[in-house]
Formats: structure tokens, sequence, C-alpha cells
């Protein structure tokens, strides 16, 4: 049985997931298995599959699409290593990625998982060093110690540092919580990483650049961020702390995700359940200045807010644009 699991889900992405797999070959480690979980692709990855001859991959299809998080768990639920990682079909591990990572678990026997920091690159598989640096200390990375993970819950709830694709697991750490939670297709991997923090595992962080994350257009789009701000209110929302400060920090960012969807909803012409969203925003927020003003761009024609949220994003485009997908790019 091999050591390690290396998990990529896959959909309709032919052209990005041979790049991924290319990585997982070019491990300096070599005790891993490959599972490439396909959920339902309509372009060419079946056919590619088959010309993958190398044992240790494994390739699982479902003939119909299950959703996201459904098919990473079938990922998951099909390991067979020890350790365990999951990363996306469009990103990629650098060649020492499991080597540097395996040796920490094998090091030290109480940790969970170990985290690394990441590339980002383009959609020509190029590093961007600047935004890379920049990603980095947005995310908190640049301040975290190498070694054990204090304040577990505040790095990856409040600061959010840890990136799931980036990052090898314990098998056991992950089924004592029963990895990612079905049917949850955005945020999986915060809520994930909240779960193991509040069940008490124990982290470590390595600062070096272990793996590569990708930056392109199908990332971004109207319907995506209604979907990914969907989730993130249901994350938000599946938790309640016990401590103030985190509480408060749960609330204000709830109350931001809602206000930001409910934009979102009137952008594309629901403008009821925006203002309903809204509406919930406002009762933590007390009747903030961005909470009035998008109140009363739903009551306005749709022609009219479409040329009102667009001046919008460009006079707050930390608001509108950045905000919406906090947490998507870590």
């Amino acid at each position: 049985m091999p050591k390690v699991t290396v998990c990529v889900p896959t959909y309709n992405r032919q052209h990005f997931l041979s790049v991924a797999i290319a990585s997982v070959l070019a491990q300096t480690y070599a005790d891993w298995e490959l599972v490439v979980c396909d959920d339902g692709s309509t372009d060419g990855t079946p056919e590619m599959m088959t010309q993958y001859q190398d044992p240790r991959i494994r390739y699982i299809r479902h003939e119909t699409n299950i959703g996201k998080s459904n098919n990473m768990r079938s990922g998951y639920e099909a390991a067979t290593g020890e350790y365990f990682i999951k990363f996306d079909d469009d990103d990629r591990l650098t060649p020492d990625f499991l080597t540097q990572t395996s040796s920490i678990l094998d090091q030290y026997p109480d940790v969970d998982f170990v985290g690394t920091d990441h590339w980002l690159i383009d959609e020509q598989n190029q590093r961007n060093p600047e935004a890379t640096q920049t990603n980095s200390q947005r995310w908190g990375r640049h301040q975290l110690t190498p070694g054990l993970v204090d304040n577990l819950l505040e790095v990856v709830f409040v600061q959010q540092s840890f990136q799931v694709g980036a990052t090898l697991f314990r098998y056991s750490a992950l089924k004592a919580v029963d990895f990612m939670r079905p049917n949850l297709q955005n945020c999986e991997d915060n809520d994930l990483f909240v779960r193991l923090a509040l069940a008490g595992k124990v982290a470590y962080y390595l600062p070096e650049l272990l793996m590569e994350y990708r930056f392109h257009g199908e990332q971004q789009g109207l319907q995506r961020d209604i979907r990914y701000l969907t989730d993130k209110v249901a994350y938000l929302e599946y938790f309640q702390f016990d401590t103030d400060s985190l509480e408060k920090n749960r609330r204000s960012r709830l109350a931001e995700s809602q206000l930001m969807l409910g934009l979102r909803l009137i952008e594309a012409g629901d403008s009821t359940q925006g203002r309903n969203l809204i509406q919930q925003s406002n009762q933590y927020t007390g009747g903030s200045r961005k909470a009035t003003l998008a109140l009363l761009l739903s009551y306005l024609p749709l022609s009219l807010n479409h040329t009102l949220l667009n001046r919008w994003r460009k006079v707050r485009p930390a608001d509108y644009a950045e905000q919406v997908r906090q947490g998507q790019n870590q």
C-alpha cells in the first residue's frame, strides 16, 4: 500500500489536468498513488486518462455530475495511503512537495497536517513572484512561524492562512472529521480546516513555496460569484464560536458576504432575494451606508441597476470585486 494518496478531482479541464498529473509524476518522493476522480467530464478527459500506464494512477469516473465536494469525497473514500492530499486539476505540485511534507509527518507523529506556502501561476504556467508575495502577505502566511502552529483556529478561520491544495494530511485526522461536508461546492476547504481546529488537531507550517495555484479566466463571472457567495454564507452560518473575538469576526464576515451576495443577485435580476439578504446583513451592521445604498438599488429597474453597479465597481473595487472572492484565492 502506498504511503501517500494524491487526489485530483477534475471536470472538463483536460488541458490543465495533464499538467497537474505531470507534477505528480515528477515528484522526488515515489511512494504514492494518484486518484483522479472525474465528475462526468464531457471533454476528452476519459480518452486522455487511458494513455497513462503507470500502475500508481487510478481513474474514477462518474458518468453524471455529482457535484464538486461529492466528487472529492469519492477520491478520499478510494484512498489507501496513510497520508492524503487533494489539489485541484488546474494547479500543480512542485517536485519536492511530497518529500518535504511527508518527512514532517514522519518525524512528528502528533502532527495531523502540514501546510506550505505556494506560488501563483498563470495559464501559461508562469510564476508571478510579486503576486505570490502579495498573496502570502494578504493571508498572513508571512507572519507564521515555521513549525507547530499556535492558535490554530484563529489562523485557519480569521487569517485563513492554510490552503488545502498545499497541505498534506494524515488520513486518520481527516477521517476523524469525515473529510469535507457533502454538497458544499465552495468554501469546503475553509470549512474543513475550521472543523479540524475545533477537533483539536495539530498543524505544522512550512514556509517554502511547494505548490502552484493557478489564476485564469474560468474563475470569474457573475454566476460563479453567486455560487461561491451562496456557499460562503452557508459556511459562515454553520459555526458559532464561544470566543467573543472569533464570533464577532464570523458575524462581520457573514454580514459582508450577505451584502455582496445580495448585490450579485440584484445584478442577476433576482431583486427580491437580493433585498432579503441585504436586510439580513443590515441586522448585524445596524444600517451601514453600503447596505442602505444596496437596498435602494434593489428597487430600481434592472437596466439602471447594471449602470449603477458598474459605477460602484469602479469607485469601490475593493468592496465589490476583491471581497467577493475573499477566501477563494488563498
